[in-house]
């Protein structure tokens, strides 16, 4: 539930309008030395200079919190993550269809309880909000019960998130599998149930090519025709072994993405996660369709996956985000996951500024979910959903900001050596989440 009681937010405010092409692109970003927010009943009702605000609304009864000297960016926005993982982060395997055989499946059964689910929840939700991220685009379980934890949850902490029960109906533990049926009339019900329900938004979620059957895939295909107003998340192309399952599974298919195509899976609201091992003619038809490659570095470095190629899609004309995918992924910090990309992109002498870093973090993963109408920046009108963040919450990072005399410097050092203990406060809806 939204604040009814306007807020000011006082600190340094940034914010983003287009992809920086640098530090000297002060037309893509805003920035504020003495900045307000004002909040009120969950939106954004003026952002701008603190001195303008209170002449603005000299009568005001806002609350004012003073977040100085920080930086207030809009809340972090994570991309692809594993609600039912949260037990299943840092376990050892050796690659992909090891480590979801061995670890992954296995969790994901205990979601068929929804006393399991709800607890998760509550400690997944801690997770998000004391890293600084307000929305996330989830996987639950194929379990029903596991989405209405994960979305009641998010209801009563008032977040704008997105997610969705996950299809797959072969190569998986029987207590795993749904059916071609099973999956599209559970996948209907929750729709009908959550999808725009609050701040919910329902993601059509087949795991991936090997897990479903085209039967399910078909159905899948159905679902969307029959919301395009949904997303719809899967995975492609993260390792070998499973590009080769997957093309002994669809020999007819010309490639990996040609078997999403030939079920009318792709748009612009899909969302692909990794897209590391891209043929030529995939990322012409992911331009083509306007479909999302995500990127997921800490999830790729951990399980040896592969190097994504930012420029090489972007230079495509593909949209990109980038996400955490916990638990294959190593941390639920945006912060974390942004350092870890800055390293992937280095070994293939693609320089990410950590202007462009925040950016993606914040309205480009809104853009990417074609969501920037609602959250990602600080705009009038749109969502009051915020993070609050300290360059010097640790020692090392304080003694490194004694020597930082730009905002760019201040955001790498934030980037580099940040983590929770970095995120002074969330706020979705206004409310603030941390304490």
């Amino acid at each position: 539930m939204a604040d009814q009681t306007p807020t000011l937010l006082r600190g340094r405010l940034l914010s983003f309008k287009s992809a920086p092409g640098g530090p000297d692109d002060t037309e893509a970003f805003t920035y504020v030395e003495d900045g307000a927010v004002l909040m009120q009943n969950g939106k954004i009702a003026a952002q701008g200079q603190y001195e303008d605000l209170l002449n603005q609304f000299p009568d005001s009864t806002a609350r004012i919190v003073d977040h100085r000297p920080h930086l207030i960016l809009p809340g972090f926005i994570d991309t692809h993550i594993h609600f039912p993982q949260a037990q299943v982060i840092a376990s050892w395997a050796d690659q992909l269809l090891d480590w979801l055989n061995d670890y992954t499946f296995p969790a994901e059964m205990r979601f068929a309880d929804k006393a399991h689910g709800d607890r998760i929840a509550l400690e997944f939700f801690d997770a998000l909000v004391a890293h600084g991220t307000t929305t996330a685009v989830a996987y639950c379980s194929s379990h029903p019960a596991s989405v209405d934890a994960y979305f009641e949850e998010a209801q009563r902490r008032g977040m704008l998130m997105l997610g969705g029960k996950t299809m797959m109906d072969r190569n998986a533990p029987a207590p795993l599998c749904d059916t071609a049926q099973s999956s599209y009339d559970d996948s209907k019900a929750l729709i009908d149930a959550w999808h725009g329900r609050g701040r919910a938004h329902y993601v059509i979620t087949p795991r991936f090519a090997i897990t479903s059957t085209p039967q399910q895939l078909e159905a899948a295909g159905t679902l969307l025709k029959e919301h395009p107003d949904c997303h719809l998340q899967t995975h492609i192309n993260e390792n070998h072994n499973e590009i080769a399952l997957t093309r002994e599974l669809y020999p007819d298919a010309a490639h990996y993405l040609g078997v999403y195509e030939s079920f009318g899976l792709l748009g612009s609201k899909t969302l692909l996660g990794h897209c590391i091992h891209m043929t030529g003619s995939e990322m012409q038809i992911m331009r083509e369709t306007g479909s999302v490659a995500v990127f997921c570095p800490t999830s790729n470095l951990f399980l040896g996956s592969g190097l994504f190629d930012k420029a090489g899609l972007e230079s495509a004309g593909i949209r990109t985000a980038i996400a955490t995918d916990v638990g294959g992924g190593t941390s639920y910090s945006m912060l974390r996951t942004l350092d870890e990309g800055y390293k992937i992109l280095q070994l293939q002498r693609q320089r990410l500024h950590p202007l462009a870093s925040f950016y993606w973090a914040t309205r480009g993963n809104a853009e990417a979910l074609s969501l920037a109408g609602r959250i990602g920046t600080l705009d009038k009108g749109t969502d009051a959903d915020l993070v609050v963040l300290n360059a010097r919450a640790t020692g090392p990072m304080a003694l490194r900001m004694e020597t930082v005399e730009t905002l760019s410097e201040e955001l790498f050092v934030l980037q580099t050596l940040g983590d929770d203990r970095a995120v002074v406060e969330t706020y979705a809806a206004g409310r603030p989440l941390k304490t």
